[in-house]
């Protein structure tokens, strides 16, 4: 006798269903509906600086405000290519291209504007002092300039005490760091101390291969992110008022 799991056919028919969705396909659903926004938001994930470009001409001719353009079209075609990355649907190569076609296009709006964008708040960046691998750094950098932060990037191989020396100049809402490799990521303890006997508490968010969330809960003020699409996400945590203590329960896993 054929007992027909009807359950069982229809998970896997979704599953065929989902692996057969084209990136394409996915971030269709997530478009502005309006035609010239549209157009700018598709060459954003596509990268494609130069149809950034000519979208951004397309919408300002017909009327758009070039700054407003950012929020309704650039910001919402990144938006589209961070969360197709958080979810493992496309990868860091397409994260790279979208941000720089983004940021090209933001430069363009500024210059038909006049102007600039107020941005939501400041974020240094650095790669742990004695370490060279900075993609985990550049892919932060790029996703909190996408989510419409201004960063400051110190770069890789970054010395505890310069990076004491740029968060009392700057006074960021927020610190990354990124570690590579095990013997590096213990400049971080020395950063969380340092920034203490300076009398400044703030979050200071650490990942990278090299890090995980026990060596990061062994300091005060750091907060571990396993990805790197956390970095905006505790940013616009802050914005809205979270506490340090906050940001570990939600970001560390229990």
């Amino acid at each position: 006798m054929l007992i027909v799991d009807k359950e069982g056919i229809l998970i896997r028919y979704n599953v065929k269903m989902e692996k057969s969705m084209t990136p394409e396909d996915a971030a269709a659903e997530l478009y502005p509906k309006d035609e010239l926004n549209r157009a700018i938001a598709e060459a954003i994930f596509e990268g494609e600086e130069d149809d950034v470009i000519d979208g951004l001409k397309a919408a300002i001719a017909a009327g758009k405000d070039p700054i407003s353009l950012i929020d309704d079209s650039l910001m919402v075609g990144m938006k589209v290519v961070t969360e197709l990355y958080d979810q493992g649907v496309i990868f860091l190569p397409n994260v790279m291209m979208s941000a720089d076609a983004m940021l090209e296009g933001i430069e363009f709006c500024k210059a038909e504007a006049g102007s600039s964008p107020k941005p939501k708040g400041k974020v240094v960046v650095h790669v742990a002092e004695g370490d060279v691998h900075d993609i985990g750094k550049s892919i932060v950098a790029a996703l909190l300039r996408a989510n419409g932060y201004e960063v400051v990037d110190l770069g890789r191989d970054v010395p505890v005490d310069e990076v004491i020396a740029c968060v009392k100049k700057e006074s960021p809402m927020m610190l990354t760091g990124t570690a590579l490799m095990t013997t590096t990521m213990f400049a971080f303890k020395e950063v969380n101390d340092r920034l203490l006997e300076a009398g400044i508490r703030m979050p200071f968010q650490c990942g990278g291969g090299a890090v995980n969330q026990d060596f990061v809960s062994t300091y005060e003020l750091g907060v571990y992110g396993e990805e790197a699409a956390d970095a905006p996400k505790m940013a616009d945590a802050i914005l809205a008022g979270k506490s340090l203590a906050e940001l570990k329960a939600t970001f560390h896993k229990h």
